[in-house]
C-alpha cells in the first residue's frame, strides 16, 4: 500500500503474505509500514528458494516504546524492529530476548539508521532554518509524544543536542530551551505516523519533526514542491536496533526462520531496499550508490552527546527526569 493511504490508518497487524508454514510476527515502529511492505516479499521469496518452504510474515506497528510494552505485556512477537536501544533493553530485563543480542549481528545488530529532519509547507512561510527557529514564540512544532515514541524521543534528544551545542554544555540553558520547544507543540500524537497524519491531513503545525526517511516519502508521495525538507545544522543518529525475541522463537520453533530474517536486512538485497526507502545503511557498496540521496549533516549519536542510553534514561526519561522538568517549566501554551 501506498503512505496516503495508511496516513488515515490506525496503526495494527497486518498481513504480508498468506500461506502454510511459518508464522513470523514483526513487531515494529510506527513508520516503517512502506519498508517492511518491501522487505518482506524479498525474504519470502528468498526463504522459499533457499529452503523450499513457505513462510508467512505479519506485521504489528505503533510507537517504539508502546510496541516493546505490548511485546513486554504478551504480544508474541517473533522479531522485534525498533528505533531506540532502549526499548529492546526492556525486553532483555524482562527475559524475552537473550543478553548479547547487539553482538548477535553486525553494526550492534542496527541495520540502518536515520536522523529527524524539519519539514515545512510550500515557500517555507515561517522561514525555519534550523532548531533554533523553532522555540520562537507563534511557531507550531508537530511530533510524537517522547514518552511513547523513539520517534519523539529522538526529536527531543536532537534539540537538547543542538542546545548542548549551541550553549557550549550549559545544560540549564539546554533545558530551557526544550521546554520552549514542547510548549510550541500543539498536540502530542503516540506515534510518528500520527504526526504525520496531524501535519499533513488535518494541516495543523508550521513544521513536522520526524525521521529524514519519513519525510522524503512524505515528499514523494504529496508532491516536492507543496512541502520542503530542511535539514538542520546538527542532528541526531537514530539507529534502528533488531532481535529476535528468544522466549517467542524457542515456544514456536522459528528461531531459524527469525534469525534469517534479520539476517536478510544485513544483505546486499535487504540493504538496497532499505536504503530505496530513504535510510542511510553502513554498507559500504550500497550506501555509495544512494549517497546523493541524502544531504550532508553534523551528525552527533547519543554516546557522543548524551553518555549513552543508560545516562539518557535516567536523566531524561525516569519520573522528575529533565523531560518531566521540561515538560512542567515549559511556558503554557
Amino acid at each position: 500500500m501506498r503512505l496516503k493511504s495508511f496516513l488515515l490508518a490506525f496503526a495494527g497487524v497486518t498481513l504480508s503474505h498468506i500461506a502454510s508454514g511459518a508464522d513470523l510476527l514483526n513487531a515494529s515502529y510506527d513508520v516503517s509500514r512502506e519498508l517492511f511492505d518491501d522487505i518482506n516479499p524479498a525474504f519470502i521469496a528468498q526463504w522459499k528458494a533457499k529452503t523450499g518452504e513457505e513462510v508467512r510474515i505479519r506485521q504489528s506497528h505503533g510507537g517504539s516504546s508502546k510496541q516493546a510494552r505490548s511485546v513486554a505485556d504478551g504480544l508474541p512477537a517473533d522479531i522485534v524492529t525498533f528505533n531506540q536501544v532502549t526499548d529492546i533493553e526492556l525486553l532483555e530485563k524482562r527475559g524475552l530476548v537473550a543478553t548479547g543480542w547487539r553482538q548477535r549481528l553486525p553494526h550492534g545488530a542496527s541495520p540502518y539508521y536515520s536522523l529527524p529532519v524539519l519539514l515545512v509547507r510550500e515557500g517555507n512561510p515561517k522561514r525555519i532554518r534550523d532548531w533554533s527557529d523553532l522555540v520562537q514564540p507563534g511557531i507550531q512544532v508537530v511530533f510524537p509524544n517522547p514518552k511513547t515514541s523513539g520517534n519523539g524521543r529522538y526529536t527531543y534528544l536532537a534539540a537538547y543536542a543542538y542546545a548542548l551545542d549551541r550553549f557550549k554544555g550549559d545544560r540549564t540553558q539546554a533545558t530551557a530551551f526544550v521546554g520552549k520547544l514542547l510548549a510550541n507543540v500543539p498536540v502530542f500524537d503516540t506515534g510518528g505516523r500520527g504526526a504525520s497524519t496531524t501535519f499533513i491531513e488535518r494541516g495543523i503545525g508550521d513544521v513536522l519533526v520526524t525521521f529524514e526517511s519519513e519525510i522524503t516519502a512524505i515528499r514523494k508521495e504529496y508532491g516536492k514542491s507543496k512541502l520542503e525538507a530542511v535539514t538542520p545544522s546538527l542532528s541526531l543518529r537514530a539507529d534502528f536496533p533488531v532481535a529476535v525475541v528468544d522466549k517467542v522463537v524457542d515456544k514456536k520453533r522459528t528461531r531459524k526462520a527469525a534469525t534469517a530474517y534479520l539476517e536478510f536486512l544485513f544483505s546486499p538485497q535487504g540493504q538496497d531496499i532499505i536504503a530505496k526507502h530513504y535510510n542511510r545503511v553502513d554498507d559500504p557498496a550500497v550506501s555509495h550508490r544512494y549517497a546523493q540521496q541524502f544531504p550532508s549533516v553534523k551528525l552527533v549519536t547519543v554516546d557522543q552527546a548524551l553518555g549513552g542510553w543508560e545516562a539518557v534514561s535516567k536523566e531524561h526519561f525516569a519520573d522528575g527526569g529533565i523531560l518531566d522538568r521540561a515538560l512542567l517549566n515549559a511556558p503554557a501554551r
